[in-house]
């Protein structure tokens, strides 16, 4: 019998918690437990994990939903183990293997393998995926035996290490039935498929890789030193869950800054363009003098044009401008 969970009352929560989501939790599982141990409202999170990853999973609860594109959009940084030798269904550990081979690896041939994957390369989504074709994501064709043409997507390696686990060369030890391991860590742009990035990296040593592991360590600005896990959080008294979030505007950290007076401000969060002596800008970060964040907005010409904006409820207890 499916033990029910007790009903808590939800309230507006503002805030960005950083989660270290487990192995084995779907993210929106992961967001759904945080968001009933804070009884928030609204949430949401910047970026799907799959159940066989772990680690860093902004989650952005009240306002700060309003400005969670920012994080979704940025570079991510991960740790992750690749098995060399076989092939599977799935592209990491979960899957059935396809193939078998044998591994003759020597530490040149992975430092030529590196750096072939620096800068922009191609890649093609996996069928195990989440991306959606007419309607339907990838992963319930793939589940049915059904493959689907996917059209290829250029993203960026900005950096990349490869070290044997073992810290020594393979050669005639890669037999089959000996599986070295290869430890990765990448720093990637948003849409890069680490499962893929395996898989390639597997086909040009020429024997076949797959995920064994896979750990986001930082998200955007944030880094998995941060983070809280949900039993954690679970061991926090309720009243006090609320100081394990972040501000809403670290979200916005590195845009430029426009402040405004109290009469700027409130017509700003009205919806009207202010006029001032501010250079051109594709999106900003809008304050009140007193530091309360109001919004984002791009500048034009001389003209702030408003973007997402706070209501009064979110400025909460700073809504005295």
């Amino acid at each position: 019998m499916r033990r029910m969970r007790p009903r808590r009352e939800r309230h507006p929560v503002h805030g960005v918690l950083l989660l270290d989501k487990p192995v084995g939790m779907s993210s929106n599982t992961a967001l759904q437990k945080a968001r009933w141990l804070l009884g928030a409202a609204k949430a949401g999170h910047t970026g799907t994990l799959d159940p066989l990853a772990s680690g860093v999973l902004p989650l952005c609860l009240g306002a700060a939903t309003k400005f969670g594109q920012r994080t979704l959009d940025a570079d991510k940084a991960y740790q992750a183990e690749l098995l060399l030798g076989q092939t599977t269904t799935t592209g990491d550990r979960e899957g059935d293997v396809l193939r078998t081979r044998p591994v003759a690896v020597q530490p040149d041939e992975v430092d030529r393998v590196r750096a072939s994957f620096l800068g922009a390369i191609t890649q093609i989504p996996p069928m195990y995926s989440a991306l959606k074709k007419e309607g339907k994501p990838l992963y319930q064709y793939a589940r049915e035996g059904v493959e689907v043409d996917r059209a290829p997507r250029q993203v960026h390696i900005y950096a990349l290490d490869l070290t044997f686990q073992s810290g020594e060369p393979l050669g005639e030890a890669g037999a089959v039935g000996n599986f070295p391991t290869l430890s990765m860590f990448v720093r990637c742009s948003k849409g890069t498929y680490v499962r893929t990035l395996a898989e390639d990296i597997g086909e040009a040593l020429g024997c076949g890789a797959h995920l064994r592991s896979l750990r986001r360590v930082q998200a955007g600005g944030y880094d998995v030193a941060q983070c809280i896990t949900l039993d954690a959080l679970e061991a926090t008294p309720a009243a006090e869950r609320g100081a394990c979030l972040l501000p809403v505007d670290t979200l916005l950290t590195g845009l430029p800054v426009i402040l405004l007076d109290a009469d700027e401000a409130d017509r700003f969060l009205h919806g009207l363009p202010r006029s001032g002596p501010w250079p051109d800008a594709v999106l900003v970060a809008v304050y009140s003098l007193a530091r309360v964040l109001l919004g984002t907005g791009s500048v034009v010409d001389g003209r702030l044009l408003p973007q997402r904006l706070l209501n009064l409820e979110e400025l909460g207890p700073y809504s005295t401008l």
